[in-house]
């Protein structure tokens, strides 16, 4: 520590000659001046350390000891200094430099959100600029609270939230609504349809009656589960059959055959790349950014664009507002080719495959296929014919049309 408080002060290390050197180490004592590292080079002459604030007053004693100083060396942080006392350049920048610190300081540098699952954080950054709050604003003239209550009350998804201040960060804890969980209506009534037709395999009435039996022949919109029950009285009473409008529940497996069709064009226009580049770089400072390539256009009438943005990161992981990007530009020229008609008509049964996998469900299967390919025009159009499983069952809602209560 003291070693530390003399870096601070400065030192200086230098050398005594004369007849009596010990004689200026006592005035030195009795003066209270601090010296240390004493070493006798010879009879007459001794080196030691002093502080640099007690230069002064040590000549002052060796003159009144008849003795000659010497500076060897100075040291600590007035002499580092010292250096750049005539280097005005170095002295304007360091004081920029220490200006710029003081004044960046109360800035907002970054803003960082946590806690949200289903708001993404554009939205809440969209809402905290609205309310005054981004990259670049003066941190101490901000309202969090109000801020916070705003943002709060514009975003329905948001039950809290929390806006903190730590100098150049913002820090946003936010806690989201818990959506209520749906709300059953067993009692509401409702069918069973067939979303699609085809031939019954088997059918699971859980709630209501079925309609059909396995091997009928159905079409899209019958009925398949009825959620009227039909209440009958006693046997050999007058009471007449009662009907109970209930909601209808159950799988209905089918045999069902699909359709679909898809075309490409036979000729194709593909990109040419001529080998001309060109680099375009910008920097984004707090939302502002500056281009460096001025304001001229491209003159290529075909181009394609690849940007690739670095932003400036922290050691500890803390992104700043500042961005550099590099726009890519490759020039390109239109160039018609004949597609492989075998490759086209594979690309299409197999998208149209996945598309019969996404009418039939994940629980369905798609048993076989017959394709067929068809050239006319300059297209390639390739047509499936598809053997289904799948679950056609589909609840609708009753409608009160008819069905009313019996009475009697």
């Amino acid at each position: 520590m003291q070693g530390f408080v003399n870096y601070a002060r400065g030192w200086v290390r230098l050398t005594a000659c004369g007849p009596f050197p010990e004689r200026l180490l006592n005035l030195c004592a009795q003066r209270k001046l601090t010296f240390w590292a004493v070493e006798w080079v010879d009879g007459q002459t001794l080196r030691l350390t002093l502080l640099r604030r007690d230069m002064k007053r040590l000549e002052e004693l060796a003159q009144r000891a008849g003795c000659t100083v010497a500076v060897e060396q100075k040291a600590g942080l007035p002499a580092f200094l010292e250096r750049f006392r005539r280097r005005y350049a170095f002295l304007v920048g360091l004081g920029l430099s220490v200006l710029a610190v003081c004044l960046c300081s109360n800035f907002i540098l970054t803003i960082e959100i946590t806690g949200n699952d289903r708001v993404p954080d554009a939205v809440i950054l969209s809402q905290l600029r609205q309310e005054g709050l981004r990259a670049g604003v003066y941190g101490p003239g901000l309202d969090t609270k109000q801020i916070a209550l705003n943002t709060q009350i514009a975003l329905e998804d948001l039950s809290w939230v929390s806006v903190n201040l730590y100098g150049t960060r913002v820090q946003v804890v936010v806690r989201e609504v818990i959506p209520p969980p749906p709300l059953l209506d067993d009692e509401q009534p409702g069918d069973i349809c067939a979303r699609a037709g085809g031939l019954i395999l088997s059918i699971d009435p859980v709630a209501g009656q079925a309609q059909v039996q396995p091997g009928d022949m159905v079409a899209p919109g019958d009925l398949l589960i009825s959620g009227t029950v039909a209440m009958e009285g006693p046997q050999y009473s007058d009471v007449p059959t009662r009907y109970l409008h209930a909601g209808a529940a159950g799988e209905v497996w089918a045999r069902t055959w699909r359709t679909v069709s898809a075309s490409i064009p036979l000729n194709a226009t593909v990109k040419e790349y001529t080998g001309r580049q060109t680099s375009r770089w910008s920097v984004t400072v707090f939302d502002r950014r500056i281009n460096f390539y001025g304001k001229g256009s491209i003159s290529w009438p075909n181009y394609d664009k690849i940007s690739k943005t670095h932003r400036a990161i922290l050691p500890g992981g803390q992104k700043l507002p500042l961005t550099l990007t590099r726009e890519r530009l490759s020039q390109w020229e239109p160039r018609q080719v004949q597609v492989d008609t075998n490759a086209a008509q594979d690309l299409l049964e197999s998208r149209l495959h996945e598309q019969l996998e996404q009418q039939v469900g994940e629980e369905g299967r798609v048993v076989c296929v017959d394709w067929s390919a068809r050239i006319a025009d300059g297209l390639l159009t390739v047509t499936g014919v598809a053997e289904c499983e799948e679950q056609i069952g589909q609840w609708t809602p009753a409608h009160n049309s008819g069905g009313q209560s019996a009475a009697g």
